[in-house]
């Protein structure tokens, strides 16, 4: 209960610095911040902030409180204005800010469909089979496993990064729950600093991204500062991790048809979203919708030449005598896109509007002016980037990285790209603060805990001053 009660706390705090002078951010004509109506949106967002925090005590899903929270703040704003005969201006402004949200949804909604696909057609499985197989020491398991987890979480979110990793260490380790608790700790900073050099790998880089802020390819300015976030706990926590060998363990997993060539197509669909955004000047969601028409045509395939693979596969398993191949055979079900989409995390898209919206709405209201001038007109853009990458330790990153956007400091390209750093990795200092965190307390459970990840908090904090430090000095001419 105390990370939760330090949780609140903070939150707290931001949103008593919330009520001090004005400035950048888009406001509404009325300023709302010193009303009955403000402080009442403020309470709001704040018990269903709490809420969200207490879900694994409440067992309650997190995108309720803010769905009901962003619904009702709005429905103050449209009040107000009615009552001063402005109905039209608080609709365009909850237009604008849907608008917002439903680029990012759709963009997100894609690219969790092909991550899905990819599971379902086994790649992951496949990949975890063939590092249990191999038979490697726990210090190379363990290295690996955090070397792996930072580059896919490049391209895929972390949350599936690193339950897959953790699924791998599980297997492997038996009840060795101090090498399980450490390996997961590894998991959970690299799965966060590879999500923060690349536009997929995390919601608030896509955010960066789609708000034309940081183009494609300058996020790779981050790659050796995100490295450095992930390399200095790692080695510190790898000389105590033992160099023996677990006992071996045979995993035999066969490929779906068309798992590569899905594959293919999720960077093809990249690859058609990124020239969308620099060739075109379109949003990238353009791009990316288009890739999902790749995946419903090549699903059409998979679907229409299904009984003919089937028939040439029972030919060769019936010649070879393989009962269990048969077997499989026999439950082969056929592939459906939408079977794919309905396996997003809708939980997940669904906080990111409650969030969106309730963070929209206080901005509307005047409360992100207020915000932004106590933190960049007082403060240091450096300190204030640097604290904020603090915050989402404890609290998530999305309102804290959406709140940056719609404040619209007047930064450097550097101070950006450190923005976009902190809020990625920032969420590594305790184990609530990032969903990849949170994921493997549960799959973990009794082996991976908060208590376990706090000891080496202090270690995971210095990683985070060295890709402050780092990226400060490797990208010095951005600042």
């Amino acid at each position: 209960m105390s990370n939760l009660y330090s949780r609140a706390l903070a939150l707290l705090g931001i949103c008593l610095c919330i009520i001090s002078p004005s400035a950048l951010a888009e406001t509404g004509e009325i300023n709302l911040t010193h009303s009955v109506v403000g402080y009442i949106a403020i309470f709001l967002f704040v018990i269903a902030y709490i809420v969200v925090m207490l879900e694994e005590k409440l067992h309650l899903r997190k995108s309720k409180p803010v769905l009901v929270a962003a619904g009702i703040i709005w429905m103050l704003i449209g009040w107000v204005y009615t009552q001063a005969g402005l109905p039209h201006e608080s609709e365009a402004a909850f237009r604008h800010t849907l608008l917002e949200y439903a680029e990012l949804l759709l963009f997100l909604l894609v690219a969790m469909t092909y991550i899905n696909a990819l599971e379902e057609r086994r790649l992951f499985d496949v990949l975890r089979a063939w590092m249990v197989r191999k038979g490697f020491k726990l210090r190379t398991l363990f290295w690996l496993t955090g070397i792996l987890a930072f580059f896919i979480s490049s391209f895929a979110n972390n949350l599936t990064t690193a339950m897959l990793m953790c699924a791998v260490i599980l297997k492997v380790a038996g009840d060795d729950s101090r090498f399980i608790s450490l390996c997961c700790i590894n998991v959970v900073v690299a799965s966060n600093a590879g999500g923060s050099f690349s536009p997929f790998g995390d919601i608030t880089t896509l955010m960066v991204w789609q708000a034309g802020l940081v183009d494609f390819h300058e996020f790779l300015a981050l790659f050796v500062p995100s490295l450095v976030n992930y390399g200095i706990p790692a080695l510190i926590m790898s000389f105590f991790v033992a160099n023996r060998k677990p006992g071996t363990v045979n995993e035999e997993v066969e490929l779906k048809r068309g798992a590569l060539r899905i594959l293919s197509l999720f960077v093809l669909t990249i690859i058609t979203a990124v020239l969308c955004h620099l060739v075109l000047n379109l949003p990238p969601v353009l791009g990316m919708m288009t890739g999902l028409g790749y995946l419903q045509f090549f699903g059409y395939f998979l679907r229409r030449t299904l009984p003919g693979s089937l028939a040439r596969k029972r030919a060769r398993a019936e010649r070879a005598g393989d009962s269990r191949a048969l077997e499989r055979l026999g439950g082969v079900i056929p592939f459906d896109v939408f079977s794919k989409v309905a396996r997003a995390e809708w939980d997940t898209l669904l906080f990111f509007y409650g969030v969106v919206m309730c963070v929209g709405g206080l901005g509307y209201m005047g409360y992100l002016a207020m915000l932004s001038d106590t933190l960049y007109s007082s403060w240091d853009p450096t300190y204030a980037n640097v604290f904020l990458g603090l915050m989402s330790s404890v609290v998530d990153n999305i309102p804290v990285m959406f709140a940056v956007l719609s404040m619209e400091p007047d930064m450097s390209h550097g101070q950006w790209l450190l923005i976009t750093l902190t809020a990625g990795v920032g969420g590594s200092l305790l184990s609530v603060g990032s969903a990849a965190g949170v994921a493997l307390m549960g799959q973990a459970r009794g082996h991976y805990t908060f208590a376990g990840h706090l000891k080496w908090a202090p270690v995971i904090a210095l990683g985070y001053v060295g890709s402050i430090v780092t990226h400060m000095w490797v990208n010095a001419h951005l600042f």
